[in-house]
């Protein structure tokens, strides 16, 4: 039980249904989907769609979604790939003449966007409703706006520099980011949304929407083309999976990163969390430490899975053992990470459960804030940035090009416990989300936290050679962690952010919502 003379919030508890996500609104509209009749598809779908309004620079009808579900009565986890491809007419090596990497504003960085194709299918093959009653609150919103939130007007503060053209139109007021309480209005995203409620994917993929994408992506002198995006499908596939103690960790398969926080677990395992202060700073190296190794891995092996040379080397215990052996617990690591040659030879998410007890782990994201920062000059939808994945090294399993998916930092996950599904959940924050994971799941099976405490507790993660610490931390701990190596900083902004959903032993549903957002989880 939390202490209630500190700062924080307690879980929310209910038994017919509970959404949580980052903006109370959408929180709020999926609730209502939930009390019409509707079911936790229809709920996370809705909500999802509204977060784009509420947070345009986390998401927005140009990105990429991942989906974890179960179906009433069933302890089956699927999963669902809405990440979109490079174009036909990519060319790695005219991408190469322009620099090392892919330029997270350019041209080259914009995929297509598949989050619509996967909203279409999971509510036509698992949603009540239909897609005219799931998207007319989103539509209304947009038409008549929504006040701009605290942690919102925050990142425009941060990023609104990135937006270019057409997007400083459509995203900012008189040229400046919009503040707290402002309105943000998109009426023509309503106009899109409406073209989607009344024709499917088509509406979105192969008409007047597809030709304001493609005109403005050839005026920023993009090669995509209304052909790319009448193919843009989705896939259903099956999660990977990995054990910590007691508990099954479901993620999705490449070209996400889940993996990362399954090589994390088994990694941590290698040691004994127990007999470490939650908050002291043995754990946050330690932590670090196989943060920094499997991050390694990550950006070895993980790609589109059709392109994967080593599938299953991150899932292998034998690597986690490898790699957990080169960490020493009174020393960092060298930024060139000594050993690990040899061992391998921002975003929005929304969980809903209902009353049948249907659950739906769903992630939403345009890649950076603002995403590539250039929008379609008529209806205003923001490109993602997510081509930035790709490497253009030659060879690399995620080598850009054609037609190929890059790897995405987005990771919806599940937990199953004794084979039952018990708890969708996710963590935002591009890079950090396997580590968020890991943080997250120890936090409740090793120190006993409830849901809602787990996602309050602070955090650290190892980025670019230096360990980003929240405020959360004390000045003993930080001095400590420097003393081993560590080059620190006092991050300026908070670590992520995080949702989550347990079914409780009792049957009773248990919500949260990380402060670090503007959101609430809300039940009936």
């Amino acid at each position: 039980m939390r202490d209630f003379q500190s700062p924080g919030r307690s879980p929310v508890l209910a038994e017919n249904g509970i959404c949580a996500t980052s903006h109370p609104l959408a929180a709020k509209v999926a609730l209502d989907i939930l009390e019409r009749g509707g079911n936790a598809m229809d709920a996370a779908i809705a909500g999802a769609v509204l977060l784009g309004i509420c947070e345009p620079q986390s998401t927005g009808l140009g990105g990429d979604a991942f989906c974890l579900f179960s179906l009433p009565g069933s302890d089956e986890v699927r999963a669902l790939n809405a990440s979109g491809r490079a174009p036909a007419g990519f060319d790695a090596d005219a991408a190469r003449t322009r620099g090392a990497t892919i330029g997270l504003h350019s041209v080259d960085a914009i995929t297509l966007p598949g989050a619509i194709d996967g909203f279409c299918r999971l509510s036509e093959d698992h949603g009540r409703l239909g897609l005219a009653d799931v998207l007319a609150p989103a539509i209304g919103y947009a038409e008549e706006g929504v006040p701009v939130a605290p942690r919102v007007a925050f990142d425009y503060a941060r990023s609104a520099e990135t937006l270019s053209g057409a997007g400083v139109r459509h995203y900012l007021g008189d040229g400046k980011p919009l503040a707290v309480g402002q309105k943000f209005r998109a009426t023509g995203q309503a106009e899109v949304l409406r073209q989607v409620a009344e024709n499917g994917r088509a509406g979105f993929y192969e008409a007047d929407v597809a030709r304001d994408m493609v005109q403005s992506l050839a005026a920023l002198g993009g090669v995509h083309t209304m052909e790319d995006f009448a193919e843009v499908r989705c896939d259903y596939t099956d999660p990977v999976r990995g054990g910590y103690g007691p508990i099954e960790l479901l993620e999705h398969p490449p070209n996400g990163q889940g993996a990362t926080a399954i090589l994390m677990l088994n990694m941590l395992s290698q040691f004994d969390l127990s007999a470490m202060d939650p908050l002291g700073a043995d754990r946050a190296h330690i932590e670090a430490e196989v943060a920094k190794l499997a991050y390694d891995a990550r950006d070895r092996f993980i790609a589109d899975q059709a392109h994967m040379t080593e599938p299953d080397r991150m899932l292998s215990m034998e690597t986690a053992r490898a790699l957990a052996a080169l960490i020493d617990p009174a020393r960092a690591l060298p930024p060139s990470l000594p050993g690990a040659e040899a061992v391998h030879k921002d975003t929005v998410y929304i969980t809903v459960v209902d009353r049948d007890r249907m659950c739906v782990s769903m992630i939403y994201s345009i890649f950076h804030s603002f995403g590539s920062g250039h929008a379609s000059e008529k209806y205003g939808i923001l490109f993602q940035n997510r081509g930035a994945g790709f490497t253009l090294e030659k060879g690399h399993p995620n080598e850009a090009a054609p037609g190929k998916r890059p790897m995405h930092t987005i990771i919806p996950g599940m937990v199953r416990r004794g084979g039952r599904v018990e708890m969708p959940f996710g963590v935002m924050g591009g890079a950090y989300q396997p580590n968020g994971h890991a943080r997250f799941l120890t936090n409740m099976e090793v120190f006993g936290m409830d849901a809602q405490s787990a996602i309050d507790a602070p955090r650290a993660f190892p980025e670019d050679g230096t360990l980003r610490l929240e405020t959360g931390y004390g000045t003993k701990v930080a001095q400590d962690l420097a003393n081993r190596g560590h080059d620190l900083r006092w991050t300026d902004s908070p670590i992520g952010g995080a949702q989550a959903i347990r079914i409780r032993g009792d049957g009773v549903l248990e919500g949260a919502s990380d402060p670090r957002k503007d959101g609430i989880a809300l039940g009936y």
